[in-house]
């Protein structure tokens, strides 16, 4: 793939400076740019490794004095790595999976499958589902019966949708991805063991065995419009309702969102994050790498919860939590601050204790 700066620079709404007929082939760190590279530089701090490249153009800072560097041409843009959301677009070269539907896929008679969609060897589409024009539906993916993709969605390898799973436009899925999993709802004859020590917080009371036995998940998976999911990240069915996820989240890799959850709109989860089942999330939340959120509470729109964030109770909108138990952030570093006192305070404390205990044996 080969663009002129100018091209490069008008498609991602940044200036052009320079020599801008230089063709760029590809995107590269400073330090291993070479001289058909566009080397990506949008913090002052790295400017050092471009010396050690052979780069000739740059995606710059605002107001970057590129000339001082060396180069031939340069792009500047307000914001950097939003500038980089254009810029790899452009550049992303893609699976290479061949147009058209293969002929080793299986397309059930009754499916309706827009003219130019791409369907790649060995998927399975099963019967009434509908997959919406321009989309591309990689190798070895299965889309369940009556279930719904939107137009111009994208799904890699290995990607598997559920029966009656209903999904928007521009959908992105990664490879693993599971839309429509059974929900873990198991009910026992008699109350269990974990109903009794929740309802107790902690006594069991009388132990008995019993045998587990299957709520079947009767709802099914409803997905917004721009949802990307990560790679190998499962979404249960609602148990009678859907499970649902607004418009515009982004959702990373190994992340599990269980039954009758509701998602609002534009959230983004890192990878590991664990949402338990009928728990309800606002819009714009964004929640770190190993974040946990217990069953049946609500997280309010904009709440930012830090990595490895466990929510035990409802947080309300706003909040920036951190922690396990989660707390406010500014109070958690004032917790660990504290912990990390412990053994000092520990020692004063043991040290005061002989002082006590000699003033004690003199009187």
């Amino acid at each position: 793939m080969a663009f002129t700066v100018k091209d490069i620079a008008a498609a991602i709404d940044a200036e052009a400076h320079g020599n801008t007929d230089l063709i760029v082939e590809r995107v590269s760190e400073p330090a291993s740019a070479g001289p058909d590279d566009l080397a990506l530089l949008t913090n002052p701090k790295f400017a050092d490794g471009l010396a050690q490249g052979q780069a000739r153009v740059a995606l710059l800072w605002d107001g970057a004095d590129w000339q001082s560097m060396g180069l031939l041409a340069a792009i500047t843009a307000k914001r950097g790595r939003f500038a980089m959301s254009g810029l790899s677009r452009m550049m992303d070269r893609g699976q290479h999976f061949p147009r058209g539907i293969h002929p080793t896929a299986c397309v059930d008679e009754t499916a309706i499958v827009a003219k130019d969609v791409t369907v790649g060897p060995f998927t399975v589409i099963g019967p009434r589902a509908r997959i919406g024009a321009g989309s591309v539906i990689g190798p070895f993916c299965h889309i369940g019966a009556d279930s719904k993709i939107g137009e111009n969605s994208y799904l890699r390898d290995h990607v598997s949708i559920g029966a009656r799973v209903t999904i928007g436009a521009r959908f992105w899925a990664q490879p693993g991805a599971r839309i429509g999993s059974d929900g873990m709802s198991f009910v026992t004859p008699e109350a269990s063991g974990v109903e009794k020590a929740r309802a107790s917080l902690g006594d069991q009371g009388d132990v008995s065995e019993q045998a587990w036995a299957r709520i079947h998940s009767l709802g099914a998976v409803t997905i917004g419009d721009d949802v990307e999911i990560g790679a190998n990240s499962c979404i249960d069915y609602g148990t009678v309702r859907d499970t649902r996820i607004g418009n515009g989240c982004k959702i990373d890799n190994l992340v599990h969102i269980a039954h009758n959850v509701v998602v609002g709109n534009d959230c983004l989860f890192a990878g590991q994050v664990g949402i338990a089942g009928s728990t309800v999330i606002g819009n714009n939340v964004v929640f770190g790498g190993q974040c946990g959120v217990t069953d049946n509470t609500t997280i309010g729109d904009n709440v930012i919860a830090g990595g490895a964030t466990k929510m035990m109770n409802k947080v309300p909108a706003g909040q920036v939590m951190l922690g396990s138990p989660a707390v406010k952030m500014d109070t958690n570093l004032e917790m660990y601050k504290a912990l990390r006192r412990l053994p000092r305070l520990a020692k004063q404390f043991a040290e005061l204790q002989k002082t006590v205990s000699k003033l004690g044996s003199k009187t």
